[in-house]
């Protein structure tokens, strides 16, 4: 990833995030805006860790919710 791209892909990240964290701010919901920043916090990592060249972690499987029933 040259300088450049490293740059522009920063600031689409952060307008995207920083505009989302604005709205929730405004409408006064403060979850919402947390969310937005611990997001922001994980993109951030996420591309930190791709530039270090440490391996992406696994995805952990979905848990099944279903109810099974007992036949007994």
């Amino acid at each position: 990833m040259t300088r450049d791209q490293l740059a522009a892909e920063l600031s689409r990240m952060a307008k995207m995030q920083i505009s989302d964290i604005t709205r929730a701010v405004k409408s006064g919901d403060k979850a919402i805006a947390l969310n937005e920043v611990s997001d922001l916090a994980l993109r951030l990592n996420q591309l930190a860790d791709a530039i270090a060249g440490v391996p992406a972690p696994a995805p952990t499987p979905a848990v099944s919710r279903a109810r099974v029933l007992d036949p007994a």
